[in-house]
């Protein structure tokens, strides 16, 4: 982890809609941009974790050497769901880690996985959360300067690299289904008047569809990457056998109904009103 001096971090850029979605246009309609935060850490070398709404990137020295996400699958469901790593020998290096060694350093010194599979695992886990991480969002981003992540730096990736997967990922999503809902929203099964049997793969995913899972609940299921399985589910809902779920809308309780004030002349009249007629 690199050490904080006691100079002040130099000031972050706001956010730049117009700018944004300049930079969006060639993503085929589907909206958002890359974050022009993460731009500027990569340009002065910045050390520490950018969190955004939906996920956070742990940079060294202004390149991406982690993310994470709840909408992706995390590198422990990829490395320990089809066996590539024990569970014991997983969490006893998670357990361990500190800042000197990370968990990918001490995997690999025992000798417990081979470095071209973590590095595999690992991008496509980052790469997944990164793509989350990095959509658009109605709030701002928060940089935490000299924050490590536990995991260690396996692979740093160019800062330019993920941008350009994220916009990629954004690409080829939205020209096989132009609505991002079925990203994360809970799927239901469809029932189209006439539609040929989707592959294999795809099958197990709508296997999976119950109206309560979401695509990332779907990948984690099955020990996939996120995208691949967004791939899957958004060819589904082109092909029209499977549809987005709306999030129900949060009930708004009734308005109180305020008492009514003393001094109000309807209620004033009416008290004497009641006192004349009891008077008779």
């Amino acid at each position: 982890m690199t050490v904080v001096g006691t100079t002040p971090p130099p000031r972050l850029p706001v956010r730049d809609r117009t700018a944004g979605r300049e930079r969006a246009g060639g993503a085929g309609g589907a909206g958002g941009a890359v974050s022009p935060m993460l731009t500027r850490l990569a340009a002065e070398r910045a050390t520490g974790v950018l969190e955004r709404e939906r996920g956070a990137l742990y940079l060294a020295e202004g390149r991406v050497v982690h993310a994470e996400s709840p909408f992706a699958p995390g590198l422990d469901v990829l490395l320990l769901t089809h066996g590539t790593l024990e569970p014991g020998v997983w969490w006893e290096a998670v357990e361990r880690a500190g800042e000197e060694r990370g968990a990918a350093r001490l995997l690999l010194d025992a000798g417990r996985i081979g470095r071209g599979a973590l590095e595999v695992c690992h991008l496509g886990a980052l790469y997944d959360a990164a793509y989350f991480a990095l959509a658009p969002s109605s709030t701002p981003g928060r940089f935490r300067y000299g924050a490590g992540h536990w995991f260690g730096a396996l692979r740093p990736v160019p800062v330019e690299a993920v941008e350009r997967e994220t916009l990629r990922r954004r690409e080829l999503l939205h020209r096989l289904w132009p609505d991002p809902l079925p990203d994360s929203a809970p799927l239901l099964r469809a029932a189209p008047a006439a539609a040929p049997p989707p592959p294999s793969r795809q099958r197990a995913v709508l296997a999976l569809v119950d109206g309560v899972r979401t695509a990332p609940d779907i990948a984690r299921e099955l020990g996939r990457p996120a995208f691949p399985t967004l791939v899957d589910v958004r060819r589904l809902a082109a092909a029209g056998l499977v549809t987005a779920q709306f999030p129900p809308p949060v009930a708004q309780p009734p308005p109180a109904l305020g008492l009514p004030q003393v001094n109000d002349p309807d209620i004033t009249l009416l008290k004497r009103l009641r006192d004349a007629l009891e008077a008779l």
